[in-house]
């Protein structure tokens, strides 16, 4: 499933980046999209703007999506893990805390000199 996932997020972001450069930019300098206005609706200048906005639209929401998806599937193929090994993790905390006790073999405190 993450194979497919992840191949589907490929040709949507190859898709994407296409549509994008196809678009006209503010200044109009880059634009490929929007030629001549003879074949009427569809490929007019204005009929083709909207058609690649739409399309961009729904292309960035299926980038979305997968990517979504992809991070889900990735977090439940991890068990929890620590960022501090030894710190108990909030699923095992319970409350109130049980209180150690001091080891026996403690560390040793020197005993302090007298004066003579």
């Amino acid at each position: 499933m993450q194979a497919v996932l992840l191949v589907v997020q490929l040709l949507v972001s190859i898709a994407l980046i296409g549509v994008v450069l196809l678009q006209k930019s503010e200044g109009g300098a880059l634009g490929m999209g929007g030629g001549g206005s003879g074949l009427g609706g569809l490929f007019s200048p204005r009929g083709a703007a909207d058609t690649l906005t739409r399309t961009t639209a729904i292309l960035a929401i299926a980038f979305f999506v997968t990517s979504l998806l992809l991070t889900l599937l990735a977090l439940r193929a991890h068990p929890e893990s620590n960022v501090v090994p030894g710190m108990p993790t909030q699923n095992s905390l319970s409350f109130p805390l049980p209180k150690q006790a001091p080891k026996p073999g403690g560390p040793q405190v020197p005993a302090v000199p007298t004066p003579h």
